[in-house]
């Protein structure tokens, strides 16, 4: 593969890195803003296969996405520089902002520059929504799959199972149906490579007896073997994205080193302050990139008592761990994927699936909106307002590109 031929596609990547603000849901509509509509790397319905692909799977599922269009564009090296350039700016912020954590600049940042991002994201998320329903809602039983996923994602929106459950039981209830069948292809199946899940498990193993043995014997750094440990685990069985992930990391980090049942892991646990987690939680969620990043953020403050080295060290670790199993399994699981969408079975599944999907994006876009507008009425909840219906015409009605909509929202929170 020639790198030159794809420097404008890795150059598009980069900007898009810099602008995806809004977490999973927000970056779903500028992916298909951005991807799709203005440069044409992919097609809706390659995206919306991408999207449910990826919500099967553990991991930081935004990331898996932009990873299988740089695989469509130029096969395995372009996805690998694809997912550097969308991972590393956004840790390398992070890892800064553990560095600084304590400065009251960011709180100011928060509330002022940044107050309109949230609402401009759920602009974004409700542009897909739009999208995507005439994409796939084209008869009564998708419409009643799509009501019932959105109903049923936005009660329990903040429980890992229900995305992989309801994309399940969409995929089984269009099977009922015997009118659709695959197109015949003549295409060889895709070779699958066992290198990946090989990997995956041997370094989850190693991990896990690593840190263990760090821990019993008490070794010096021993930390930096169980951050590792922890950040793959966590990489290994997340579903839900960064709302799921912040639940685990309180568990690991504040609940278990307090607990009085096991007082000899508590003495050699990483400990970290619950206000320090929930202040990286709530600035990854105003900077663009993947939500994962905050695993740079937490690296660095679970090894920053042991000097300044050991706390680069743990934002790197942070980094690396938190992201490696996505990757691994994205490559592993992708090519099954394709065969088994030549399978009459799969084929029905996915009309059911992508039902599914509208409902999870139309739900997280009600679920956000809760947030914003439930306080009670005043200025600024009128402003939210706004920001969102504007963000939507803009996207439906002209062809002004995802960074400039961005910073026009900036703008606005710096002078409002």
């Amino acid at each position: 593969m020639s790198i030159k031929h794809h420097i404008h596609f890795l150059k598009d990547v980069f900007i898009y890195t810099l602008s995806a603000f809004g977490g999973p849901q927000g970056h779903m509509g500028m992916l298909l803003k951005t991807f799709v509509l203005e440069k044409k790397y992919l097609t809706e319905e390659e995206l919306l296969d991408y999207y449910s692909f990826c919500q099967l799977l553990p991991g930081a599922s935004s990331t898996q996405i932009i990873g299988l269009i740089g695989y469509k564009r130029g096969g395995i090296i372009l996805s690998i520089l694809t997912l550097f350039i969308w991972i590393i700016p956004a840790c390398i912020f992070m890892g800064v902002f553990s560095f600084f954590i304590t400065s009251s600049k960011y709180e100011h940042l928060t509330s002022s520059v940044f107050r309109y991002i949230q609402p401009m994201a759920i602009g974004f998320l409700a542009f897909a929504t739009y999208k995507m329903y005439f994409l796939s809602i084209k008869n009564t039983i998708t419409k009643i799959i799509m009501l019932s996923a959105t109903v049923l994602t936005f009660l329990f929106f903040k429980s890992p199972w229900i995305f992989p459950l309801l994309i399940i039981l969409g995929g089984i209830a269009t099977n009922f149906s015997n009118k659709r069948i695959p197109k015949t292809t003549k295409t060889k199946p895709n070779k699958i490579s066992w290198n990946n899940a090989w990997l995956f498990i041997l370094l989850f193993l190693f991990a896990g007896i690593l840190s263990e043995a760090a821990r019993n014997k008490d070794w010096p750094n021993r930390k930096a073997y169980n951050l590792f440990e922890n950040f793959y685990r966590f990489g290994s069985i997340v579903f839900g994205g960064g709302d799921v992930l912040l639940p685990m990391m309180l568990d690991q980090y504040v609940a278990r080193p307090q607990s009085k049942i096991h007082p000899d892991f508590n003495s050699n646990a990483i400990t970290i302050q619950q206000s320090e987690l929930l202040t990286g939680y709530g600035i990854v969620r105003i900077l663009p990139g993947p939500v994962f990043s905050i695993g740079a953020y937490v690296g660095g403050l679970a090894l920053k008592d042991q000097g300044r080295k050991m706390h680069l060290l743990g934002c790197i670790i942070g980094s690396v761990a938190i992201f490696l199993p996505s990757i691994l399994l994205l490559f592993f699981l992708f090519p099954i994927w394709e065969n088994l969408k030549r399978r009459v079975t799969v084929f029905r599944a996915l009309e059911g699936i992508n039902a599914v999907i509208v409902g999870l994006i139309f739900a997280a876009s009600l679920f956000l909106l809760k947030g914003i507008l439930m306080p009670g009425f005043s200025a600024l909840t009128l402003y939210n307002f706004l920001i969102i219906l504007g963000t939507f015409l803009i996207l439906r009605f002209t062809k002004l590109p995802s960074p400039v909509i961005v910073l026009l929202c900036l703008i606005l929170g710096w002078i409002f």
